[in-house]
């Protein structure tokens, strides 16, 4: 779906919100953390909504492995999250990195500032940050982002500290 349109354009009524639709269905023990994620943006956005697939498409799929946290960006609103075993396993917490990876995927790149009320922050934030709500910033670059149909480029984001950055 690389290049594709921004998920779920409808290019009748403008002040309806964009629909990335998901599965989570393979996401084993994060199935619980990928909703409370969705209802987290789907509650501090209005460009944009989460749904739940019904018809075996789906903008969005959800994996888990033992691996750390990764989002596969094909464009806006289009890829795939790997919930990996790793982060928390070394103690992040799980609702955090759901939002965190599901940013991603709405256009939000790292920003590893360390500051636990900076969402992209990811894993640099420590284990100790439970915030899961995206800044005022973070927020306004998703809403942009949604209403101006941002062009994004195909990225994979890693929270693998070794390899953040790349």
């Amino acid at each position: 779906m690389a290049g594709a349109p921004v998920a779920g354009a409808d290019t009748g009524a403008a002040a309806e919100p964009h629909v990335v639709t998901y599965d989570a269905s393979r996401a084993a023990e994060f199935q619980e953390a990928i909703d409370e994620a969705t209802a987290t943006w789907n509650d501090q956005v209005s460009n944009v909504k989460f749904e739940k697939a019904t018809d075996g498409q789906a903008d969005l799929t959800v994996l888990a492995d033992d691996d750390w946290p990764r989002a596969q960006v094909e464009s806006l609103g289009v890829g795939t999250v790997w919930m990996g075993r790793q982060a928390v396993d070394e103690g992040h917490f799980v609702p955090r990195i759901a939002t965190h990876e599901l940013g991603h995927i709405l256009g939000l790149p790292d920003d590893r500032t360390g500051i636990c009320e900076d969402l992209m922050s990811g894993h640099s934030a420590g284990t100790d940050c439970k915030s899961t709500l995206p800044n005022a910033e973070e927020k306004a670059e998703v809403e942009a982002n949604f209403e101006q149909g941002a062009s994004i480029e195909p990225r994979t984001y890693t929270e693998a500290p070794a390899l953040a950055g790349r």
